[in-house]
């Protein structure tokens, strides 16, 4: 199949090609960075707390719960794509073998869905969110967690939990979800 034949060629090449005790330190590092959404979670809480920025925060955090929700909660069991170091047993991989199934990246999802909201918003970082969720996708493949199709179609769900996040936000009525949150707690 020239799906199969496209991840595992490049799988492959990443494989033979590009692996180096430094690099192999990083990726880690920047898979750590993606687990569980930790990094976009932890900066969408501080905005969120933050009176100047808490619309972004909450924008951030509606985005990624989307992400969430379509990616891991409903398409990877759709798909049931097994990981990639399943079908190649005497693969050693550089962290825990992950539970769950591969498609789409749940790390490269919660990462471009972040650095697009993100980036609406502080226009001038950019580069830097897109640098950081390029690495962790990349870091995916690196440690033959993910085939590059997966990271693929992280990055395209990324972007419509985003887009999707932004619409929903922009047509509630912030005030009024606050009125009402106000007055729930005071009667």
């Amino acid at each position: 199949m020239l799906i199969e034949k496209f991840d595992n060629t490049i799988l492959l090449f990443i494989k033979n090609n590009m692996h180096f005790y430094l690099l192999d330190k990083l990726m880690i590092f920047f898979t750590m960075l993606g687990n569980d959404g930790r990094l976009w979670i932890v900066i969408g809480l501080v905005l969120l707390v933050t009176k100047k920025y808490r619309k972004e925060g909450l924008l951030l955090l509606i985005s990624i719960c989307i992400g969430a929700i379509l990616g891991e909660g409903i398409i990877k069991h759709l798909v049931c794509r097994n990981r990639p170091f399943t079908h190649y047993p005497g693969i050693k991989l550089l962290i825990s073998k992950p539970k769950g199934y591969s498609f789409p990246s749940g790390h490269t999802t919660a990462a471009f869905t972040s650095a697009y909201v993100l980036s609406k918003s502080f226009r001038k970082y950019t580069v830097v969110f897109f640098s950081i969720a390029i690495a962790i996708a990349f870091s995916r493949l690196y440690l033959y967690v993910h085939y590059p199709t997966d990271v693929i179609g992280g990055v395209v769900l990324g972007i419509i939990s985003a887009k999707i996040g932004i619409y929903i936000f922009n047509k509630v009525n912030i005030k009024k979800l606050r009125s009402e949150v106000k007055d729930f707690y005071h009667s």
